[in-house]
């Protein structure tokens, strides 16, 4: 295998192949991940043809993981992460615990050790961040109940997972100094995790957001976007240096601390394009670890280990999250996340080989387990599908009931569906409603949303080009749709999915040149406003017509408002 691959090559070789075959199983009807893996599998060195860097590979894979993680600390409180402790910690540990013992006996029955068995079902105990994530995120239940009780569970698994690898390196020595280094290992592990809990509520929440402000206030896009990815991994690499936690339970944390901020979601968005390019990149550097061989030269040894991981676990979390009295569908839905091992499955393997205590096939058993339960769990979920799926309803929920899914499907007709809710979006439905109108928010924010929710208007979490979100948000019943997003690619696949289940709607939608004029014309859209064109009307207006110009911004100036008189010169400004 080449150890001299140029990163250019790998990044190009990974990502190329990852979306040919990822756009082939989405074709397929098939979760794109798996096309990802197949392509990390076809540049792995058990292969021929071309070998990827699978150093480099996995080096890029972290920043994808870190970025994910301060994705998700962005949307997620300290106190959504207090309300599940009562399940979170007790259901990991215990389920930890039992899927220990059951790689324990698969171990044993193998012919290992008792150390070797140990190891063994420790890695087969912990799900993977990235394809946890990655599960709820696609079926848009990240910020429920069941989201926040499986993010919940994750945590507690990743730091049970630290105080292990800490504690590996001393199960390896013998004698009897063993009892006594392992109590000290563990205390200062504890000891800095809890160091690193401090330092970020007391200097990180102060320091964070502060940083995060004034580089806000400098006007450059692009020195907020270099501060983002600076914070997200200066924090990760921080905490792994200093306080040996994870890099992705450090960036989860500095994502946690910036949530407070008034700019958490312009630092998602901002992150957004590079956490999904990398987490790419994880799933084809876990393909690449691949050895086919494995299924033939050890088939039922193969077999147990994924029916512990896919069945097992499983079943342990079922039983769990049902004994502590949860619905049906919140077991099924973290079981079914759970339902997988990944990246500290890899460290943990390696690990275990290097200091001599787990034979060589037993990694190879779990990173051969780890690509099948992966593949296997889109296909799970899918299974699953009618037992977790919300029914539709038409009349709103009581506010003590937790929705379990972001999509409560509106009853309104005749009404105006607005898409996105920055600066235009904003005034487009303050506007809409003050005329009377019947008005439906549709953003990516579920902090958005909540504004919209406390002003008395309804809203939807989502992607407006999702089939799914745009029926629960009425669009066969709606008399107009309102594209406000300044993207003109995105507004073009929520102009062509409107367009396909309305043909009878009114959809208005913005640009910024001519060219995204016919690009949204050829979409469906038949109404366009162009920004840049109104914000010259507007100052034309100004140049021509002052007295009716100042006059209408003496209106605005006391109703609290900075908007021209005409109502399209907003239309012009990004947000």
């Amino acid at each position: 295998m080449p150890h001299d691959t140029p990163l250019i090559a790998t990044i190009a070789a990974g990502l190329g192949l990852a979306f040919l075959l990822g756009l082939i199983a989405h074709r397929l009807k098939v979760s794109p991940l798996v096309g990802y893996l197949l392509a990390g599998i076809a540049v792995g060195p058990f292969t021929p043809g071309f070998v990827a860097d699978q150093g480099m590979a996995n080096q890029l894979s972290e920043i994808g993981v870190i970025l994910l993680m301060f994705g998700v600390g962005l949307h997620f409180s300290l106190k959504d992460l207090l309300s599940v402790r009562h399940i979170a910690i007790p259901g990991a540990l215990v389920q930890m615990a039992t899927a220990t013992a059951m790689g324990f006996g698969l171990g044993h029955v193998f012919g290992w050790d008792w150390k070797a068995s140990l190891v063994f079902g420790l890695a087969l105990s912990v799900a993977s961040t990235v394809v946890l994530l990655r599960a709820l995120q696609d079926r848009r239940i990240m910020e429920t109940e069941r989201g926040r009780i499986a993010v919940g569970w994750l945590i507690v698994e990743d730091l049970a997972m630290v105080l292990a690898l800490v504690l590996l390196p001393v199960l390896a020595a013998t004698g009897a100094n063993a009892a006594s280094g392992a109590g000290q290992a563990l205390g200062l592990t504890l000891a800095k995790m809890v160091g690193f809990v401090v330092f970020m509520l007391v200097v990180g929440k102060r320091v964070i957001p502060m940083v995060l402000h004034y580089v806000a206030h400098t006007g450059s896009r692009e020195l907020f976007r270099l501060a983002v990815l600076a914070i997200a991994l200066g924090v990760a690499f921080s905490a792994a240096s200093l306080f040996g936690v994870s890099f992705a339970l450090g960036a989860f944390f500095a994502g946690m601390i910036l949530a407070e901020s008034q700019l958490s979601q312009r630092a998602a968005a901002e992150t957004l394009p590079l956490r999904d390019a990398f987490a790419v990149l994880f799933f084809v550097s876990v393909g690449m670890l691949f050895d086919p061989l494995v299924v033939t030269e050890q088939p039922l040894q193969l077999l147990g280990t994924v029916a512990v991981i896919v069945v097992g676990k499983s079943i342990i979390a079922f039983v769990l999250i049902r004994a502590f009295g949860h619905t049906t569908k919140t077991a099924l839905t973290v079981s079914a996340s759970l339902a997988q091992i990944g990246e500290f499955s890899f460290i943990l393997a390696a690990l275990g080989v290097s200091l001599a205590i787990l034979p060589p096939e037993g990694r190879d058993l779990i990173l051969a387990a780890s690509i099948i339960s992966i593949m296997l769990n889109p296909l799970v979920f899918g299974a699953l599908g009618p037992f977790i799926a919300t029914p539709a309803v038409s009349v709103p929920q009581v506010e003590e009931t937790q929705p379990d899914t972001d999509l409560v499907p509106t009853a309104k007709s005749a009404h105006s569906i607005v898409v996105g809710h920055g600066r235009v979006g904003k005034a487009l439905a303050a506007g809409l409603t003050a005329a009377g109108e019947a008005v439906l928010v549709v953003d990516t924010s579920a902090d958005r949303i909540r504004e919209v929710l406390a002003d008395g208007t309804e809203g939807l979490v989502g992607i407006a080009s999702d089939p799914a979100v745009l029926q629960a948000a009425g669009i066969g019943r709606a008399r107009h749709l309102f594209v406000a997003i300044p993207n003109s690619f995105e507004a073009g696949q929520v102009v062509e999915q409107a367009r396909a289940a309305n043909a009878d709607l009114d959809i208005v939608a913005r640009a910024h040149s001519d060219e995204e004029v016919l690009y949204l014309q050829k979409h469906g859209a038949n109404g366009i406003v162009m920004g840049e064109r109104e914000l010259a009307r507007g100052m034309l207006d100004h140049a021509l017509t002052p007295e009716i110009f100042h006059e209408a911004a003496a209106g605005a100036a006391g109703s609290g408002e900075r908007m021209g008189p005409r109502a399209s010169v907003g239309v012009g400004v990004e947000g």
